[in-house]
């Protein structure tokens, strides 16, 4: 009889790092393999948040936090919060945590009831089904297609509501589609929330910033919602900060205070030093990240290129974040090498096999005929792993 508790054996392993975890081991193995399954940018964190790193390890920051994060950095996210997404937020609002992942669920945990039912639009990131199931609430996914640009409508919605309903996880950009909502269908989503008051939402805005037309939106900023809305960022995407963990939430004071108790059990305050240079980052100008953000729309436009000459592929243009996620089931049914294709997981093995090319199935997303593929990484290397993918997928 096992001795682990229901809680971890029922907990799913997290696909994008399982999938990243099977290509460092082929890897190690000496095979050529080309990763397109991490969220992480491919540059170097910039010099001057490391320079603020550096000073602030010289000024001997070495001590426990506060647990809700240093005032200076809560004062410098509202500024933030203020100049990028036109909202108020006070310090007592602001909670700084080991990541944005840490964020969500620190907000789920305090939410949550056994029982009670989160929404999921689909395809959602991996963690976001996991987290609930933590929280011991129930998952409810609505189903989107790349025809509609992997979009909740209001009529959806408004299905999925039940007398259970808490929470709402919403993403935009999205990860893994890369789909952006417009302020219009913000509104048209949030006119089904108002006459729901007791559910809550989780805005995960972490990839704000790297967008390709015109600005993202935040649901805080619609008045009826804002004392409804926990505003989730973090430094790790836009800044290229991933291994910094350092994310953070705007929200009503009551919340903020339960995610601060919650956390000062679990992790404390998030690391010093990090805290620090987050400072420094989020007091920059965005124009100082912008070259990352071209960059990023380059290779989409490469990427876009390459994969439309792949016979079977569905693809959307994604307007956001730096991934593409191809609609793959025209190769349900068929036998390429050998190996017969049910499902979007025996493509993502298929591809890691026999092209050497890691991608993450869109099963992981909710969104079952789907992969996803990251451009987080340099052209040449893309250009080798999606010549890799068509020459595999042609056979």
């Amino acid at each position: 009889m096992t001795k682990l508790s229901n809680r971890i054996l029922n907990l799913p392993t997290s696909q994008t790092l399982a999938m990243a975890a099977k290509a460092r081991a082929l890897k190690l193995q000496g095979k050529d393999i080309i990763s397109l399954s991490l969220g992480q940018p491919d540059f170097n964190t910039p010099d001057f948040i490391k320079e603020a790193a550096i000073h602030a390890i010289n000024d001997n920051y070495n001590s426990y936090t506060p647990v809700n994060g240093y005032l200076e950095l809560r004062e410098a996210i509202c500024t933030k919060f203020k100049r990028d997404n036109n909202l108020d937020y006070l310090e007592n609002q602001i909670v700084v945590s080991t990541g944005a992942k840490q964020s969500l669920a620190n907000v789920a945990m305090v939410l949550l009831n056994p029982g009670d039912e989160a929404i999921l639009p689909a395809p959602y990131w991996v963690s976001y089904d996991a987290i609930v199931k933590l929280a011991e609430g129930v998952s409810v996914e609505i189903p989107t297609s790349i025809e509609n640009d992997f979009k909740i409508t209001p009529q959806q919605l408004e299905a999925a509501i039940t007398p259970k309903t808490k929470l709402l996880f919403f993403n935009s950009p999205n990860n893994p589609s890369g789909s952006v909502y417009s302020e219009e269908e913000y509104r048209a989503l949030a006119a089904v929330l108002k006459k729901h008051p007791n559910i809550y939402v989780i805005s995960d805005e972490i990839y704000e910033h790297i967008i390709f037309e015109g600005k993202t939106f935040s649901f805080a900023c619609i008045k009826e919602m804002y004392d409804r809305t926990i505003t989730v960022n973090g430094v790790s995407k836009a800044f290229a900060m991933t291994g910094w963990r350092i994310g953070y939430i705007g929200a009503p004071e009551w919340i903020a205070k339960a995610c601060t108790k919650m956390q000062g059990q679990i992790t404390s305050g998030a690391n010093c030093i990090a805290q620090r240079a987050t400072i420094t980052a989020l007091q920059a100008p965005v124009s100082k990240i912008e070259y990352m953000v071209k960059e990023f729309h380059k290779r989409r436009d490469l990427v876009l290129q390459l994969l439309n000459e792949i016979k079977g592929l569905k693809i959307n243009v994604p307007e956001g974040a730096f991934y593409v996620f191809p609609d793959v089931s025209y190769f349900f049914g068929k036998t390429i090498q050998g190996v017969k294709i049910n499902t979007a997981t025996d493509v993502a093995s298929l591809l890691l096999e026999k092209a050497n090319v890691a991608t993450v199935t869109g099963d992981a997303f909710g969104a079952p005929n789907c992969l996803r593929l990251s451009y987080a990484t340099s052209e040449t290397q893309l250009k080798e792993a999606i010549g890799r993918i068509k020459s595999a997928l042609a056979s």
